[in-house]
């Protein structure tokens, strides 16, 4: 089962799908995709590990979570990704090929036999970026989204911190 989770900044995502896949029994793996590149970083990475208890298994993986969802697939009961945006730009910061890493990531999600939760930012309902790298990440952003929506059994989006079930 595949539950994916989007809204805006600090919308109130990545709480939600945490409170959601802690309720499930089981051995839980947390993947996250954040790098601590700056201070600021470093504090809401910190503050996301507060909100996680020891439950949860932590695999900081910032580019191969294609690889790692396959390396850990049946080894957990719950596996929980926070965020498909963040690792998009990690990849394109690193020019890789978003089209073909998006086609193994999908795979690799089919196929997990985990309760699997994905976290992604929805960043396309806001004004027309200005350049365009911004631009390519906002539709990279978009398609990788609605891909994921499609794989998806169960979708949420919130909105101000309410979670409105969408499919």
């Amino acid at each position: 089962m595949i539950t994916f989770v989007t809204g805006g900044a600090r919308s109130g995502k990545s709480s939600f799908a945490l409170s959601a896949a802690s309720g499930i029994q089981g051995r839980r793996a947390y993947i996250a995709t954040a790098q601590a590149l700056d201070d600021e970083m470093q504090l809401r990475i910190e503050k996301h590990k507060q909100e996680r208890s020891s439950a949860w298994d932590t695999f900081e993986e910032p580019r191969a979570i294609s690889m790692l969802v396959r390396e850990i697939n049946g080894n957990y009961d719950v596996v929980l990704i926070d965020c498909l945006t963040l690792w998009l730009s990690n990849l394109m910061m690193d020019n890789a090929d978003i089209p073909a890493a998006l086609d193994l990531f999908l795979a690799a999600v089919k196929d997990c036999k985990a309760e699997l939760f994905i976290v992604s930012n929805e960043v396309g309902m806001g004004i027309v970026p200005d350049n365009e790298m911004a631009r390519l990440f906002r539709d990279y952003a978009g398609t990788m989204n609605r891909l994921s929506a499609e794989a998806a059994d169960r979708v949420y989006m919130l909105c101000s911190g309410i979670p409105v079930r969408i499919k």
